[in-house]
């Protein structure tokens, strides 16, 4: 907890990190907040987005980052919640550290390892450079992954349950984590049923995997579903692929060119510090094989990753491209980091020594390369104001709904517009996140062009009938048809069929699993 308040100290004296994603999280935040206030407990569209057009953020972005920094809102100044958002996530991968170092080593060495683990150089690059808060998250889990899969290895621990937990939490928390976690535990599992020529080993890392899955059912298969309307190719565009991010990697993008400079630096220095490490604690490989050999065979898994060499995997196995950037494999390299380190210099003054040098070259890049980017409590009371008026905010690409351009449409345009040949007078009753009520009445039939992008999951009644509604050409705002006289007009956010089945099987799994454990105990 001291190792994570030291790295956001700086906070108080240079400003609040504003990285590639800061104000996506905040303006999340603070949207989930105020839908909460409404009494909206899960939010699915971000109604400010896009400047009040909106766009279903909240389906497809994992619910666990944008609860946390909610529920931090509703009890903190906003200027504060980055801040302690960073603190208390540092903490918890700093406890999950200690969790898996103390059964391997002393209570010493695994407070050093934890400490290491917190203020590694690449949890220092998400927090001042990209502000991945959700990324941040997900690397908490990591150190319990690796914790319960050496569990399985000594063959004592039915591990089933904890790995599902941890692999539904992934997918809860972060989509490239979540790609990651799988990954690297059938990675992992195949290397500890090798070594204990046990095919059980991989029926349980499997099963593992699809209970975590059915657990997280009820976002899973909403994002499976639903992706098809919305823009979800732009996940992948040029600057974001994961061919334009491998280390040292130049595209025709300074600025990218830049932070991946930066970020190649650190993982450079990163795999010289730990070839050394692997060196130095070969001792470990005769007292504790297990450790060490799963250690050294995840940690070159997750290198060779990250070099171009390795596009071939990137282009072919599944989803694997949706991680994005093969840099945030570090993240995976940093558990082992913390562990070999502390095993190869059981000297705490060396082991300082090591972590000072990594310290020393971040400080450089900070200086030469790129320096982070700062925002003022000012700034973020400017993003408070621009929800609290409804002006909205910017939206994210991918998932702007399909047939839609964000980029066309206008800012200040009405929340209804009528278009024909009469005239109408409009009277917005309700305007929330997910129900919109009016009345128009017209003099001719015409259309009612809606400051809001048509999406499937809207539901639209006029004067209690069901209408079928269009998109506008090129920007994708929703139109709805209506007859001359009164038109009551009523648009709601519904269930589609795909998010009730997601619920009924997470639901139904998780009473299984509490079931089982119930009944194990009796």
């Amino acid at each position: 907890m001291v190792t994570a308040f030291v790295v956001v100290l700086p906070f108080s004296f240079l400003g609040i990190p504003s990285g590639h994603d800061f104000e996506f999280h905040m303006n999340s935040w603070m949207e989930v907040l105020g839908q909460w206030k409404l009494g909206i407990i899960y939010p699915r569209w971000a109604a400010l987005a896009h400047y009040g057009y909106g766009e279903p953020r909240f389906i497809f972005y994992p619910p666990a980052s944008w609860t946390l920094g909610a529920i931090l809102g509703a009890i903190l100044p906003w200027k504060l919640v980055p801040g302690t958002f960073v603190w208390l996530v540092l903490s918890l991968s700093g406890y999950s550290m200690f969790l898996l170092a103390r059964g391997w080593l002393a209570r010493r060495d695994a407070v050093f390892a934890a400490a290491l683990y917190v203020a590694n150089p690449y949890h220092l690059v998400v927090v001042y450079w990209r502000s991945a808060f959700a990324e941040l998250l997900g690397g908490a889990l990591l150190p319990l992954l690796l914790f319960y899969v050496l569990r399985a290895e000594d063959g004592r621990q039915k591990v089933v349950l904890p790995l599902s937990l941890i692999v539904a939490a992934a997918w809860l928390t972060n989509i490239p984590c979540a790609v990651m976690v799988n990954y690297s535990l059938a990675f992992l599992m195949v290397m500890v049923a090798i070594g204990r020529r046990s095919p059980r080993i991989l029926w349980q890392g499997g099963l593992a995997v699809l209970l975590g899955a059915a657990l997280s059912a009820f976002y899973i298969l909403p994002v499976a579903y639903e992706k098809n309307w919305i823009t979800i190719a732009q996940v992948l565009a040029p600057g974001v692929r994961p061919q334009d991010n491998f280390l040292f990697t130049l595209i025709n993008d300074p600025d990218h060119n830049r932070f991946n400079l930066l970020v190649s630096v650190i993982a450079q220095a990163e795999i010289i510090v730990l070839a050394g490490a692997v060196f130095l604690s070969r001792r470990w490989r005769r007292s504790r094989p297990q450790l060490w050999w799963t250690l050294v065979g995840w940690v070159t898994a997750a290198t060779l990753l990250m070099f171009s060499f390795s596009s071939v995997a990137w282009q072919h196995l599944p989803e694997l491209g949706y991680m994005q950037h093969p840099w945030r494999w570090l993240l995976c390299l940093n558990v082992a980091l913390a562990l070999l380190v502390t095993m190869a210099w059981r000297s705490w003054p060396l082991g300082l020594l090591v972590c000072a040098a990594m310290l020393a070259l971040l400080t450089l890049g900070w200086r030469r390369i790129q320096p982070p980017w700062w925002d003022t409590a000012a700034d973020i009371a400017q993003l408070q104001e621009s929800q609290q008026n409804t002006s909205g905010y910017e939206g994210t690409d991918e998932y702007t709904p399909a047939g839609a351009d964000a980029y066309e449409i206008q800012q200040n345009a009405r929340r209804v517009t009528f278009e024909g040949a009469g005239t109408a007078r409009i009277h917005v009753r309700q305007w929330a996140p997910e129900t919109k009520m009016f009345t128009a009445e017209v003099s001719q039939p015409g259309r009612l062009i809606l400051r809001l992008f048509n999406y499937p999951a809207w539901r639209v009644e006029v004067n209690g009938n069901a209408v079928r509604t269009k998109s506008q050409e090129v920007t994708g705002q929703m139109i709805v048809p209506v007859e001359a006289g009164e038109n009551r007009v009523l648009i709601t956010f519904t269930r589609t069929w795909d998010r009730t089945l997601g619920g009924i099987v997470s639901g139904a799994t998780a009473l299984f699993l509490v079931g089982l454990v119930a009944l194990k105990r009796k």
